[in-house]
């Protein structure tokens, strides 16, 4: 009875993962398709959003605080 509980256990953390990763997929689609759009309309360019991610990578990687304006 024992390892029926823990291979459902499993087999649901398996489930909630998929779920996830689709979840994951649409949110990324989603953010995707706002950036081209703001970029297709002029609100921001290619080079500033280039330049901001490098940015933030780099806070990110080096362990700083990020500023909060």
């Amino acid at each position: 009875m024992s390892s029926f509980s823990t291979s459902m256990d499993l087999v649901e953390f398996i489930g909630k993962l998929g779920d996830l990763k689709d979840e994951h997929y649409h949110m990324t689609l989603a953010f995707s398709a706002m950036i081209e759009l703001m970029i297709d309309k002029g609100l921001i360019s290619r080079q500033e959003l280039e330049r901001k991610t490098a940015e933030l990578d780099q806070l990110m990687t080096t362990g700083s605080t990020y500023p909060m304006a």
